[in-house]
This record gives structure tokens, C-alpha cells and sequence, in this order.
């Protein structure tokens, strides 16, 4: 079994994780989101995934999110794919993969289960059960709960629709003997890897070097022309470039979301509204960040397009 090759190969840029937008009285505003989406795509986005953790899966009902899910496949347009959240326990899980289908989405990013820390077969069962729910190819996302044994990996390689693992766990060392169990023991299988870490450039070199190349960016929802210098600058191995950006905008960004709890969604949203696209605050229990940390945003973004303006191929 290999990778589906339509959405495969097209997973090859960008990776934008759009915000959800929210109206004033806490509906979501389908209007707002698909103007942060139609933003993303003229960027150059690779792909939309879609009501994920940026997009705060987790305070989404399974209308919202496939509302929010048709609004990108419309916007997309066949241009680009759209991945789509799934997650909570499997019944649930399986609810939100089959709605996102009936959306048009290409696949799935499957988020994981809610609250239990469950054992290997358990994880395995779940996710083989999700996959087989509907026809769209499955991401796995190991972080937090969900932890795997690079033995389970190879098991979700060979199992028909799970095409990918998004870590966003950062334990390289589990990693590279996971990624080197998937290329021995089922080397038939086009399996792939993402970094899905939290401002995921402040670890894309180290990502780079164990051979994962593709990764989430957060800042591409808020800052494109940054996410897109770093890029360029990384795959072409310019390490002064990429050094430039990393000392003078990622590090600096990492260390001001650790100045907040949930900052790594509701500060991607205040600099989405920062840049001029009106998409709500944060949904409770998440809260919008303290106001001194957005104007530090807004002089850090500030700062990011400068050394993005300066960076070769800009």
C-alpha cells in the first residue's frame, strides 16, 4: 500500500493551518474564514488543513467544522488540497472524518483522542478504525496522549488509507528509530513524515537532517512572506538565511509564546488580525494574549519581514 498519490505529491509546500474565524457573538464567521483561507492559497499555500489544532479543533462541533471545511474546499478549488481535523474518541472521530468527506476535503489530520492515554494495540485499533471510515488518506498526529512505539508506526504504514505521521512530539531520538523501522521493516510503503511542532522552523533544521522536509507553519497564516523566506532559505541551504531569520524571528516568537498558556493558537490569531483580516478572539477556555504581548508581536512581525525583505530570492 502506498501513499495516496493525489494528495501525496501535492504535499509539497507550504503547509497552512488556517485560524477558525469568530464573529463577535462567538458564532463562527464562515465569511472572515474564507477570506484568511482565499489570503493563504494567493500566498502560495501548499495546502489548507483545515479545523485542526491552529484552527481550535478542539471548541469546534462537527457542523461547525464541516461548514468551515466545505468554506476551503470552495475557496481551494481543486488549486491546492484541503486536510481536514478529525479526533476525540473513535465513534466521534469517525463522525467528523465522514462529515469532512461529504465537504469535499482530500484527507484527514487525525488529532488525538481526547483525555485517556491509551496502550499501543488501543491507539492502533482507533486509528485503523478511522481509516477505514471513509476513502480520504489519514494523517497521524503524535504529540501529548498519543505517543508511538516505532513498531505501531510500521503497523499504521501497512494499514490501507494511513498515509503519514505529523509529530509534533519532538523527541528526535524515538523519531529516527521510528522513520528507520518504517524504511526496514515495511519498505514498500510511501510513508510520510512531518515536523508538527509548535513555530516548527525553530526546528526544521534538525527535522532536515533526519530527512523530514515537510512542516506545519503557523506563521504562514500571519506572516507568509517570513514563513516563505525561511523556506527557500532552508531547502536551498542557505544557513546564513536561515540563521538570520531563526535569531531574529523565530527564536523571539517561540520565547513569547511561552509567556502564555494556549499562546500557540491564540497569538497565531492576533497576529492574523494584526496583518488586517478581522477573525475573532480565541473561543473559552483559551483567552486572547496579554496586550503588551501583541504589540511584542507586532514589533517582531514587523521585524520578520524586514529580514524576510533582505533574505536572497525575496
Amino acid at each position: 500500500m502506498t501513499a495516496h498519490p493525489r494528495l501525496a505529491d501535492r504535499l509539497d509546500g507550504p503547509l497552512f493551518f488556517p485560524v477558525t474565524a469568530f464573529a463577535p457573538d462567538g458564532a463562527v464567521d464562515l465569511e472572515a474564514f474564507r477570506g484568511h483561507v482565499r489570503d493563504g492559497i494567493a500566498a502560495g499555500a501548499g495546502a489548507v488543513f483545515a479545523c485542526c489544532g491552529t484552527g481550535e479543533f478542539h471548541a469546534l462541533t462537527p457542523d461547525e467544522c464541516a461548514a468551515c471545511v466545505a468554506v476551503a474546499v470552495e475557496e481551494a478549488a481543486g488549486r491546492v488540497p484541503v486536510i481536514a481535523g478529525a479526533g476525540y474518541g473513535t465513534a466521534l472521530a469517525v463522525q467528523f472524518a465522514r462529515l469532512a468527506h461529504e465537504a469535499g476535503a482530500d484527507g484527514l489530520l487525525a488529532m488525538p483522542p481526547y483525555l485517556v492515554v491509551a496502550g499501543q494495540r488501543g491507539l492502533l485499533r482507533h486509528y485503523r478504525q478511522l481509516a477505514a471510515a471513509t476513502p480520504l488518506p489519514v494523517i497521524v498526529y503524535q504529540r501529548d496522549t498519543v505517543v508511538f512505539e516505532p513498531a505501531t508506526v510500521v503497523a499504521l504504514a501497512g494499514t490501507p488509507g494511513i498515509i503519514g505521521l505529523k509529530d509534533g512530539l519532538g523527541d528526535l531520538d524515538l523519531l529516527q528509530r521510528i522513520l528507520g523501522a518504517v524504511r526496514t521493516e515495511a519498505p514498500g510503503e510511501d510513508f510520510l513524515c512531518f515536523n508538527g511542532l509548535p513555530t516548527a522552523e525553530l526546528t526544521a533544521p534538525a527535522y532536515l537532517g533526519l530527512g523530514v522536509r515537510r512542516y506545519s507553519s503557523a506563521v504562514f497564516a500571519f506572516a507568509p512572506e517570513i514563513a516563505l523566506a525561511f523556506r527557500r532559505a532552508l531547502l536551498a541551504g542557505d544557513q546564513d538565511t536561515v540563521g538570520r531569520l531563526l535569531d531574529g524571528f523565530y527564536r523571539p516568537l517561540a520565547e513569547l509564546r511561552s509567556q502564555g498558556r494556549g499562546y500557540a493558537v491564540s497569538l497565531v490569531k492576533a497576529g492574523v488580525r494584526l496583518r488586517g483580516r478581522d477573525v475573532g478572539e480565541v473561543r473559552p477556555p483559551l483567552e486572547a494574549p496579554d496586550p503588551v504581548h501583541i504589540e511584542r508581536l507586532a514589533r517582531l512581525i514587523g521585524r520578520g519581514r524586514d529580514l524576510a525583505a533582505a533574505a536572497p530570492g525575496a
